[in-house]
C-alpha cells in the first residue's frame, strides 16, 4: 500500500509517516519500481501502535523503545506518565481559578488584570509576611473579589494573615458569607474554625442565621466562637453556649461581658441567673470554674447578682469567698447611676 493510501486510511498525515521512517520509528517494508514507499499490513500495524501510545502521551523515543525492545515493561513509564499527567491538570486548574478570579473583579483594562494578578502572587507566597502585606496594602482602585479572600481565609494559618483576610474579606465586593457556606459543612475541622471567625466579621441576617445554624456543631471551639459572635449580635440562643464558655473557658471573661449584657433584657436577666447559680451548684468540687461563675455574677446589671455574691461570700472554697466579697463591697459601693436596672 501506498504512502497516501496508508495516510487515508489511517489518519496520519504523508508528511508523518515520512518523519516515522525518518527516525526508523515505523520504515517501509519496500519500494516500489519507482522508488514510492510501499506499506505492509505489519507496518500499518505498526503505525497504529504508534499512533496509540502516542495518545497515552509518550514521545516518540519512548515509543520505539516499547515497540522494540521485547523486555520493556510498560508500568514505570505509565507511572510516571500519571504523576505528569496529574501535575499538569493541577497547573490547569490552578491557571483556571485564576482566570475566573480575575473575571470576577471584572477589571476594565490590563492595569487592574495585573493589579489582581500580582494580589494572586502575593497570596500565594510562602512568606506571611507577604502574604499580609498583600492583603492590606492592595491598589485603592481594585476590587478584590469576596471568593477571592474567602478561599484565602479558609486555608490561611497564620493567625495575623488570617485576621487581615477576614477584615479585608468584610469590605469586600460580592457575597462574602455565600463563599463561606459550604465551609460550615466541611469535614475538616480547622476549615469550620476559619469560616466561623470570618462569619463573625460580617454584618447582615445571613450571617447571624448561619452561625444560629453552627451552634449545634460538633466541635467545642467553633460552638464557643459561633457563641460569642451571635452574643455580641444580641442573639439570645447563645446563652447556653456563653454559660458553658464561662464554665469551660478560654474566652470566659468575653462570655461573661456578654451575658451581662443580654441580662439587661427583662425576660433573659431571670433565664441568665438561674443558670450560672445552677452552674455553681453542679461544680461544688472546681474551685477555677466556680471562681469563673462568680467573677461572671458581677457582670450582671444592676443588683440582681449581689443577692448571691453575698452568699458565696461566706462559701466554703476560700478563694471564691474572697472574690465575692470583694465583689459585694465594688457594689454596695457603686453609685446608683452606676448600677442601672436590667
Amino acid at each position: 500500500m501506498l504512502i497516501g493510501e496508508v495516510a487515508r486510511r489511517s489518519g496520519v498525515s504523508a508528511r508523518m509517516l515520512r518523519h516515522y521512517d525518518s527516525l526508523g520509528l515505523v520504515r517501509p517494508t519496500g519500494r516500489t519500481v519507482g522508488g514510492y514507499r510501499e506499506y505492509s499490513p505489519a507496518d500499518i500495524r505498526r503505525i497504529l501502535h504508534v499512533e496509540g501510545l502516542r495518545s497515552l502521551g509518550l514521545s516518540l523515543s519512548q515509543i520505539g523503545r516499547a515497540l522494540d525492545d521485547s523486555g520493556f515493561s510498560p508500568s514505570a513509564l505509565v507511572g510516571d506518565l500519571i504523576r505528569k499527567t496529574e501535575e499538569r491538570l493541577n497547573r490547569e486548574q490552578e491557571l483556571l481559578e485564576r482566570l475566573r478570579t480575575v473575571d470576577a473583579a471584572e477589571p476594565s483594562g490590563w492595569q487592574d488584570a495585573l493589579r489582581i494578578v500580582e494580589l494572586l502572587h502575593g497570596l500565594g507566597s510562602q512568606s506571611a509576611a507577604r502574604r499580609q502585606q498583600a492583603v492590606l496594602a492592595p491598589a485603592e482602585d481594585v476590587l478584590v473579589p469576596a471568593e477571592l479572600l474567602a478561599e484565602a481565609v479558609l486555608t490561611e494559618s497564620d493567625p495575623n494573615v488570617a485576621g487581615a483576610l477576614r477584615w479585608a474579606l468584610a469590605r469586600a465586593v460580592g457575597d462574602g458569607v455565600a463563599s463561606l457556606i459550604p465551609a460550615m459543612s466541611s469535614e475538616n475541622v480547622d476549615i469550620r474554625r476559619r469560616a466561623v471567625l470570618a462569619l463573625a466579621e460580617l454584618p447582615g441576617d445571613e450571617a447571624t442565621a448561619v452561625l444560629t445554624d453552627a451552634l449545634g456543631d460538633a466541635d467545642a471551639t467553633v460552638r464557643r466562637h459561633v457563641a460569642l459572635a451571635l452574643g455580641a449580635r444580641g442573639v439570645t440562643q447563645a446563652v447556653p453556649e456563653l454559660v458553658g464558655t464561662v464554665v469551660e473557658g478560654p474566652n470566659d471573661v468575653e462570655a461573661a461581658e456578654l451575658l451581662g449584657t443580654l441580662a439587661r433584657d427583662e425576660k433573659w436577666a431571670d433565664r441568665i441567673m438561674s443558670a450560672l447559680v445552677d452552674e455553681l451548684t453542679a461544680h461544688t468540687a472546681d474551685s477555677a470554674v466556680r471562681i469563673r461563675l462568680t467573677q461572671a455574677l458581677a457582670e450582671m446589671p444592676g443588683t440582681i447578682a449581689l443577692d448571691t455574691l453575698r452568699q458565696l461570700a461566706h462559701d466554703d472554697d476560700r478563694a471564691v469567698a474572697l472574690i465575692a466579697s470583694a465583689l459585694v463591697k465594688t457594689l454596695e459601693e457603686r453609685p446608683d447611676d452606676e448600677l442601672g436596672q436590667p
